[in-house]
Protein backbone atom coordinates (compact mmCIF):
# COMPACT_ATOMS: atom_id res chain seq x y z
CA UNK A 1 0.00 0.00 0.00
CA UNK A 2 1.42 3.05 -0.94
CA UNK A 3 1.80 5.86 1.92
CA UNK A 4 0.12 9.23 1.38
CA UNK A 5 1.26 12.73 2.19
CA UNK A 6 -1.04 14.86 3.17
CA UNK A 7 -1.28 18.32 0.86
CA UNK A 8 -2.98 21.48 1.45
CA UNK A 9 -2.96 24.03 -1.47
CA UNK A 10 -4.24 27.77 -0.61
CA UNK A 11 -5.28 29.75 -3.61
CA UNK A 12 -6.53 26.53 -5.22
CA UNK A 13 -8.88 28.65 -8.04
CA UNK A 14 -6.86 30.52 -9.40
CA UNK A 15 -5.39 29.77 -12.91
CA UNK A 16 -1.77 28.85 -11.31
CA UNK A 17 -3.72 26.68 -7.77
CA UNK A 18 -6.21 24.77 -10.71
CA UNK A 19 -3.24 23.67 -12.35
CA UNK A 20 -1.51 22.89 -8.95
CA UNK A 21 -4.31 20.89 -7.70
CA UNK A 22 -4.51 19.37 -11.20
CA UNK A 23 -0.70 17.44 -10.99
CA UNK A 24 -1.45 17.04 -7.54
CA UNK A 25 -4.42 15.01 -8.32
CA UNK A 26 -2.60 12.75 -10.65
CA UNK A 27 0.60 12.29 -7.97
CA UNK A 28 0.03 8.41 -6.06
CA UNK A 29 1.85 9.99 -2.83
CA UNK A 30 -0.19 13.13 -2.75
CA UNK A 31 -3.80 13.41 -0.58
CA UNK A 32 -5.14 16.70 -1.02
CA UNK A 33 -6.95 16.84 2.19
CA UNK A 34 -7.06 20.74 1.84
CA UNK A 35 -8.22 23.01 -0.83
CA UNK A 36 -8.47 27.10 0.01
CA UNK A 37 -9.65 29.91 -1.96
CA UNK A 38 -10.61 33.67 -1.15
CA UNK A 39 -12.94 33.71 -3.66
CA UNK A 40 -15.27 31.02 -3.67
CA UNK A 41 -16.37 28.47 -0.56
CA UNK A 42 -18.65 25.47 0.26
CA UNK A 43 -18.24 24.52 -3.33
CA UNK A 44 -16.05 21.26 -5.32
CA UNK A 45 -13.51 22.28 -7.44
CA UNK A 46 -15.51 20.07 -10.40
CA UNK A 47 -18.15 22.55 -10.47
CA UNK A 48 -16.36 25.28 -11.52
CA UNK A 49 -13.84 23.41 -13.84
CA UNK A 50 -15.45 19.78 -14.86
CA UNK A 51 -12.62 17.93 -15.63
CA UNK A 52 -11.94 14.56 -14.29
CA UNK A 53 -8.87 15.51 -11.97
CA UNK A 54 -11.15 17.74 -9.93
CA UNK A 55 -13.18 14.87 -8.96
CA UNK A 56 -12.99 13.03 -5.76
CA UNK A 57 -11.28 16.72 -3.97
CA UNK A 58 -12.34 17.87 -0.80
CA UNK A 59 -14.62 20.74 -0.62
CA UNK A 60 -13.60 24.50 -1.22
CA UNK A 61 -13.12 26.38 2.18
CA UNK A 62 -11.75 29.51 3.11
CA UNK A 63 -8.10 29.83 2.88
CA UNK A 64 -8.17 31.33 6.57
CA UNK A 65 -9.51 27.99 8.17
CA UNK A 66 -6.32 25.86 7.34
CA UNK A 67 -5.10 24.01 9.83
CA UNK A 68 -1.40 23.18 9.25
CA UNK A 69 -1.54 20.25 12.05
CA UNK A 70 -3.79 18.78 9.89
CA UNK A 71 -1.44 18.36 6.40
CA UNK A 72 2.05 17.69 5.74
CA UNK A 73 2.85 19.95 3.31
CA UNK A 74 1.08 23.61 1.95
CA UNK A 75 1.46 25.02 -1.26
CA UNK A 76 0.72 28.55 -1.19
CA UNK A 77 -0.99 29.78 -4.99
CA UNK A 78 -1.34 33.51 -3.55
CA UNK A 79 -0.58 37.11 -4.65
CA UNK A 80 2.42 38.76 -2.98
CA UNK A 81 1.93 40.92 0.27
CA UNK A 82 -0.74 37.83 1.19
CA UNK A 83 1.57 34.56 1.03
CA UNK A 84 4.11 35.96 3.85
CA UNK A 85 0.83 36.78 6.04
CA UNK A 86 0.01 32.56 6.06
CA UNK A 87 3.69 31.96 6.61
CA UNK A 88 4.12 34.00 9.70
CA UNK A 89 1.05 32.07 10.80
CA UNK A 90 2.35 28.24 10.23
CA UNK A 91 5.52 28.69 10.09
CA UNK A 92 7.56 25.88 11.11
CA UNK A 93 4.00 23.40 11.59
CA UNK A 94 4.42 22.57 8.65
CA UNK A 95 6.70 22.59 5.19
CA UNK A 96 6.04 25.14 2.89
CA UNK A 97 5.87 25.71 -0.43
CA UNK A 98 5.23 29.56 -1.76
CA UNK A 99 4.48 30.13 -5.08
CA UNK A 100 4.50 34.25 -4.70
CA UNK A 101 7.56 36.65 -4.98
CA UNK A 102 7.34 37.13 -0.96
CA UNK A 103 9.98 34.66 -0.50
CA UNK A 104 11.92 34.68 -3.16
CA UNK A 105 14.32 37.81 -2.50
CA UNK A 106 17.04 37.44 0.19
CA UNK A 107 17.12 41.14 1.36
CA UNK A 108 13.57 42.30 2.66
CA UNK A 109 14.49 46.10 1.11
CA UNK A 110 14.68 45.23 -2.20
CA UNK A 111 11.25 43.05 -1.95
CA UNK A 112 9.89 46.00 -0.77
CA UNK A 113 11.10 48.57 -2.93
CA UNK A 114 9.48 46.30 -5.90
CA UNK A 115 6.31 44.24 -4.20
CA UNK A 116 5.14 46.75 -0.95
CA UNK A 117 5.60 47.18 2.72
CA UNK A 118 3.06 44.43 3.26
CA UNK A 119 5.92 41.75 4.76
CA UNK A 120 5.04 40.38 8.08
CA UNK A 121 8.50 37.63 8.35
CA UNK A 122 11.13 39.25 6.35
CA UNK A 123 12.81 37.18 9.19
CA UNK A 124 12.08 34.05 7.58
CA UNK A 125 13.77 34.47 3.98
CA UNK A 126 16.75 32.78 4.69
CA UNK A 127 14.94 30.31 5.67
CA UNK A 128 13.60 29.75 2.28
CA UNK A 129 15.58 27.79 -0.54
CA UNK A 130 14.90 29.47 -4.04
CA UNK A 131 13.36 26.13 -5.89
CA UNK A 132 14.67 26.66 -9.31
CA UNK A 133 14.58 22.94 -9.32
CA UNK A 134 17.34 22.50 -11.91
CA UNK A 135 19.84 24.53 -10.43
CA UNK A 136 19.71 23.81 -6.94
CA UNK A 137 18.57 20.35 -6.48
CA UNK A 138 20.91 19.34 -3.21
CA UNK A 139 19.45 22.38 -1.54
CA UNK A 140 15.76 21.81 -2.58
CA UNK A 141 16.29 18.46 -1.20
CA UNK A 142 16.93 19.02 2.40
CA UNK A 143 14.78 21.95 2.70
CA UNK A 144 11.73 22.66 4.34
CA UNK A 145 10.20 25.72 2.76
CA UNK A 146 10.83 26.88 -0.82
CA UNK A 147 10.08 29.61 -2.64
CA UNK A 148 9.23 28.84 -6.35
CA UNK A 149 10.83 31.24 -9.13
CA UNK A 150 8.95 33.56 -11.29
CA UNK A 151 8.09 32.36 -14.95
CA UNK A 152 9.84 35.02 -16.44
CA UNK A 153 12.87 34.54 -14.19
CA UNK A 154 13.14 30.38 -14.79
CA UNK A 155 12.98 31.31 -18.87
CA UNK A 156 16.21 33.18 -18.58
CA UNK A 157 17.67 31.65 -15.65
CA UNK A 158 17.95 28.04 -17.32
CA UNK A 159 19.62 29.44 -19.96
CA UNK A 160 21.47 31.40 -18.64
CA UNK A 161 23.00 30.31 -15.39
CA UNK A 162 24.92 27.21 -17.25
CA UNK A 163 27.01 29.24 -18.98
CA UNK A 164 27.81 32.23 -16.63
CA UNK A 165 29.02 29.26 -14.61
CA UNK A 166 31.71 28.06 -17.16
CA UNK A 167 32.28 31.56 -18.15
CA UNK A 168 31.32 31.56 -21.58
CA UNK A 169 29.42 34.82 -21.92
CA UNK A 170 30.25 38.42 -21.10
CA UNK A 171 27.45 39.61 -18.41
CA UNK A 172 27.70 42.56 -19.03
CA UNK A 173 25.57 43.07 -21.85
CA UNK A 174 22.77 41.12 -21.84
CA UNK A 175 19.53 41.56 -23.60
CA UNK A 176 16.49 39.52 -22.86
CA UNK A 177 13.25 39.86 -25.02
CA UNK A 178 10.39 37.95 -23.39
CA UNK A 179 7.04 37.21 -24.23
CA UNK A 180 4.34 35.90 -21.88
CA UNK A 181 0.22 34.72 -22.43
CA UNK A 182 -2.04 36.29 -20.64
CA UNK A 183 -2.66 34.02 -17.87
CA UNK A 184 0.82 35.31 -16.55
CA UNK A 185 -1.24 38.48 -15.48
CA UNK A 186 -3.87 36.55 -13.48
CA UNK A 187 -7.63 36.53 -13.56
CA UNK A 188 -7.98 40.35 -13.09
CA UNK A 189 -6.46 40.59 -16.51
CA UNK A 190 -8.50 42.83 -18.82
CA UNK A 191 -8.96 40.46 -22.27
CA UNK A 192 -9.58 43.33 -23.82
CA UNK A 193 -6.31 44.53 -24.09
CA UNK A 194 -5.35 42.02 -26.43
CA UNK A 195 -8.65 40.67 -28.01
CA UNK A 196 -11.16 42.46 -29.90
CA UNK A 197 -14.05 41.57 -32.06
CA UNK A 198 -11.70 41.62 -35.73
CA UNK A 199 -7.91 41.29 -34.53
CA UNK A 200 -5.19 40.70 -31.68
CA UNK A 201 -3.16 42.61 -30.21
CA UNK A 202 0.30 42.32 -28.84
CA UNK A 203 2.70 44.92 -26.55
CA UNK A 204 5.29 45.32 -24.13
CA UNK A 205 5.12 46.61 -20.40
CA UNK A 206 7.36 47.50 -17.59
CA UNK A 207 10.18 47.61 -19.81
CA UNK A 208 13.28 47.69 -18.04
CA UNK A 209 11.11 48.23 -15.23
CA UNK A 210 9.42 44.83 -14.10
CA UNK A 211 9.31 43.31 -10.77
CA UNK A 212 11.54 40.43 -11.56
CA UNK A 213 14.42 42.09 -12.51
CA UNK A 214 15.49 42.08 -8.79
CA UNK A 215 14.72 38.16 -8.80
CA UNK A 216 16.74 37.40 -12.09
CA UNK A 217 20.03 39.92 -10.89
CA UNK A 218 20.09 38.28 -7.90
CA UNK A 219 20.25 34.81 -9.23
CA UNK A 220 22.73 35.38 -12.11
CA UNK A 221 24.81 37.18 -9.64
CA UNK A 222 25.26 33.83 -7.46
CA UNK A 223 26.66 32.20 -10.61
CA UNK A 224 28.65 34.92 -12.62
CA UNK A 225 32.57 34.79 -11.91
CA UNK A 226 33.33 38.34 -12.44
CA UNK A 227 30.59 40.02 -10.79
CA UNK A 228 30.10 42.13 -13.10
CA UNK A 229 26.53 42.13 -14.35
CA UNK A 230 24.29 44.67 -16.77
CA UNK A 231 21.13 43.00 -18.44
CA UNK A 232 17.75 44.83 -20.26
CA UNK A 233 14.39 43.23 -19.93
CA UNK A 234 11.25 43.83 -21.91
CA UNK A 235 8.56 42.10 -21.30
CA UNK A 236 5.51 41.33 -23.72
CA UNK A 237 2.00 40.46 -23.64
CA UNK A 238 1.02 37.89 -26.53
CA UNK A 239 -2.99 37.37 -27.41
CA UNK A 240 -2.49 33.56 -25.96
CA UNK A 241 -3.82 32.40 -22.94
CA UNK A 242 -0.21 30.40 -21.86
CA UNK A 243 3.62 29.74 -23.09
CA UNK A 244 6.34 31.98 -22.71
CA UNK A 245 9.34 32.18 -24.55
CA UNK A 246 12.57 34.70 -24.35
CA UNK A 247 15.07 35.71 -26.30
CA UNK A 248 18.13 36.20 -25.13
CA UNK A 249 21.35 37.96 -27.05
CA UNK A 250 24.53 37.79 -25.66
CA UNK A 251 28.06 38.64 -26.67
CA UNK A 252 30.75 35.43 -25.97
CA UNK A 253 33.71 35.66 -24.27
CA UNK A 254 37.25 35.69 -25.92
CA UNK A 255 37.97 32.31 -27.59
CA UNK A 256 34.27 30.83 -27.01
CA UNK A 257 32.83 29.25 -30.07
CA UNK A 258 29.27 28.39 -30.67
CA UNK A 259 30.22 24.61 -29.95
CA UNK A 260 31.00 25.18 -26.42
CA UNK A 261 27.55 27.01 -25.52
CA UNK A 262 26.08 23.90 -27.65
CA UNK A 263 28.45 20.87 -25.62
CA UNK A 264 27.25 23.08 -22.14
CA UNK A 265 23.19 22.90 -22.91
CA UNK A 266 23.94 19.12 -24.18
CA UNK A 267 25.39 18.34 -20.67
CA UNK A 268 22.26 20.08 -19.19
CA UNK A 269 19.73 18.11 -21.18
CA UNK A 270 21.84 14.85 -20.85
CA UNK A 271 21.79 15.64 -16.64
CA UNK A 272 17.92 17.44 -16.10
CA UNK A 273 14.95 15.35 -17.70
CA UNK A 274 12.77 18.38 -18.34
CA UNK A 275 15.31 20.45 -20.08
CA UNK A 276 15.42 19.82 -23.94
CA UNK A 277 18.21 21.28 -25.85
CA UNK A 278 16.93 21.46 -29.64
CA UNK A 279 18.93 20.86 -32.54
CA UNK A 280 19.14 23.66 -35.38
CA UNK A 281 17.17 21.99 -37.75
CA UNK A 282 14.22 21.45 -35.53
CA UNK A 283 11.49 24.07 -34.54
CA UNK A 284 10.56 25.59 -31.21
CA UNK A 285 7.54 27.19 -30.60
CA UNK A 286 5.21 27.95 -28.11
CA UNK A 287 2.79 25.02 -29.19
CA UNK A 288 5.73 22.18 -28.06
CA UNK A 289 5.96 23.30 -24.25
CA UNK A 290 1.81 23.89 -24.17
CA UNK A 291 0.35 21.52 -20.46
CA UNK A 292 4.15 20.37 -20.22
CA UNK A 293 6.59 21.22 -17.60
CA UNK A 294 9.90 21.07 -19.94
CA UNK A 295 11.95 23.89 -20.72
CA UNK A 296 12.95 23.70 -24.56
CA UNK A 297 16.34 25.84 -25.70
CA UNK A 298 17.42 26.69 -28.95
CA UNK A 299 20.38 28.68 -29.94
CA UNK A 300 20.64 30.86 -33.30
CA UNK A 301 23.76 32.24 -34.88
CA UNK A 302 24.52 36.20 -34.93
CA UNK A 303 25.64 37.72 -37.40
CA UNK A 304 28.82 38.30 -35.76
CA UNK A 305 30.77 35.35 -34.68
CA UNK A 306 31.52 37.13 -31.06
CA UNK A 307 27.68 36.67 -30.65
CA UNK A 308 25.18 34.15 -29.95
CA UNK A 309 21.04 34.23 -29.94
CA UNK A 310 19.29 31.55 -27.69
CA UNK A 311 15.43 31.16 -27.20
CA UNK A 312 14.21 29.61 -24.06
CA UNK A 313 10.26 28.18 -24.60
CA UNK A 314 8.35 27.21 -21.34
CA UNK A 315 4.62 26.86 -20.06
CA UNK A 316 4.28 29.97 -17.70
CA UNK A 317 1.67 27.99 -15.03
CA UNK A 318 3.48 24.42 -15.43
CA UNK A 319 7.26 25.20 -15.66
CA UNK A 320 6.80 28.50 -14.47
CA UNK A 321 4.91 27.80 -11.29
CA UNK A 322 3.03 25.01 -10.56
CA UNK A 323 4.94 21.97 -12.37
CA UNK A 324 8.07 23.23 -10.91
CA UNK A 325 6.44 23.64 -7.45
CA UNK A 326 5.49 19.84 -8.00
CA UNK A 327 9.19 19.59 -9.21
CA UNK A 328 10.30 20.39 -5.22
CA UNK A 329 8.20 18.23 -3.89
CA UNK A 330 9.69 15.30 -5.93
CA UNK A 331 12.79 16.32 -4.53
CA UNK A 332 12.20 17.16 -0.93
CA UNK A 333 10.69 13.85 -0.62
CA UNK A 334 12.96 11.95 -2.99
CA UNK A 335 10.42 10.39 -5.16
CA UNK A 336 11.64 10.60 -8.91
CA UNK A 337 12.09 14.18 -9.61
CA UNK A 338 9.42 13.90 -12.76
CA UNK A 339 6.24 11.94 -10.62
CA UNK A 340 3.11 13.71 -12.04
CA UNK A 341 4.85 15.70 -14.13
CA UNK A 342 5.03 12.84 -17.74
CA UNK A 343 1.66 13.39 -19.81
Amino acid sequence: MINKINVAVLGSTGYVGMELVKILSNHENVNINFLGSDSTNNVFLKDIKNKKEYSNLPLLKDNNSFDPLKSDYVFLALPHEISNQYVNNIYDKIKIIDLSADFRLDDINIYKDNYGDNHCCGQYLKNFVYGLAEINKLNISEAKNISVPGCYPTSILLPLIPLLKKNLINSDNIIIDSKSGYSGAGKKFDINNIKSENDLNFYNYNTNSHRHISEIRQELLKFNIDQNLSFSFNPHIMPNFRGMMSTIYCDLNINVKKSDIINVYKKFDENNYFIKFIEENERLDIFSVLNTNFCKIKIFNHHSEDKIIIVSNIDNLIKGASGQAVQCFNLMEKFEETKSLIL
